[in-house]
């Protein structure tokens, strides 16, 4: 069973005629036409200066973002490490008391010259 649809179509609005633009930007159209480029370029110019600035930004924003997780990483690995040097530190400080003491009272048992 094959069905066949066919529409009427009106002739006034059969299809209009593709242009450059169009061929090239397909159904966007750019915000200025050659023909005001060329009677203005400075126009022209400032919204291509314009759209590169915030092309530049966004580009800047997600850069900075992958720059700021990898730092994040090293901060917490550096940051671990400090937190078991401290220990370290905090130990042999409780044995360099401990051994001063020991050398007190040997020497105030008169065991060790002075």
């Amino acid at each position: 069973m094959v069905i066949d649809f066919k529409f009427k179509t009106n002739n006034k609005m059969a299809a209009r005629k593709s242009t450059v633009v169009d061929s090239v930007a397909g159904t966007i159209k750019p915000p200025i036409s050659f023909k005001e480029f060329s009677k203005d370029p400075v126009k022209g110019l400032l919204f291509i200066v314009l759209i590169a600035i915030g092309y530049l930004y966004v580009d800047i924003k997600m850069s900075n973002k992958e720059i700021q997780t990898k730092q994040d990483a090293t901060i917490q690995q550096y940051a671990a490490k400090v937190d078991t040097l401290q220990k370290q530190v905090n130990i042999l400080i409780q044995q360099a008391a401990s051994s001063q003491a020991k050398m007190e009272v040997l020497e105030s048992l008169k065991q060790i010259p002075k």
